[in-house]
């Protein structure tokens, strides 16, 4: 299946890219879509219905503006309501901190919580409980993330931000 994509690479599904994932199997990778603002999207979430397949969760409007589109997306991600519920304060100052790392994990959270962050952590808490709890292997840590401690202390890498003075101001620039 063909799609045409938008400035930000995201797929716009037509009318006749939801009848093929409908007849091909595949509706259940169709969750939140790009749509023309003429396409049938109504007509789809109720054949969808009325034979148990997921509808479509959201329609977005070609013309979105990027904040809302991830937005939407971040309210799709897969997890578990406790982790959604999670909060992350209470878990990383759960922690054993000394006054340093304290300091330091109240100032990246503030900035997380004023950019609107937090629910990225809950779900990189929610990651990282999966690939352990799955024996998945991941990285040690690669790129500005390092430079976060608050990532290091949910166990996304394994860099001491603090032991090797990286500022975390780099890793949300």
């Amino acid at each position: 299946m063909l799609l045409k994509t938008d400035t930000n690479g995201i797929p716009i599904f037509s009318n006749r890219n939801l009848i093929d994932m409908i007849y091909s199997g595949h509706i259940d990778k169709c969750h939140v879509v790009l749509c023309n603002p003429n396409d049938d999207i109504d007509k789809f979430n109720q054949y969808a219905k009325e034979n148990g397949y997921k509808q479509v969760q959201n329609y977005i409007p070609i013309d979105t503006d990027q904040k809302t589109f991830d937005g939407v997306c971040q309210g799709e991600w897969f997890m578990p309501d406790e982790y959604k519920e999670l909060n992350v304060f209470e878990y990383l100052y759960s922690k054993p901190l000394s006054e340093t790392e304290f300091h330091r994990v109240t100032e990246e959270l503030k900035e997380f919580e004023k950019r609107n962050m937090l629910d990225l952590l809950r779900y990189m808490i929610y990651l990282v409980d999966f690939m352990r709890e799955n024996d998945i292997v991941w990285g040690v840590g690669r790129g500005s993330s390092v430079a976060s401690y608050v990532q290091y202390l949910i166990g996304v890498h394994r860099i001491t931000s603090i032991q090797y003075g990286l500022d975390w101001r780099e890793f949300l620039s």
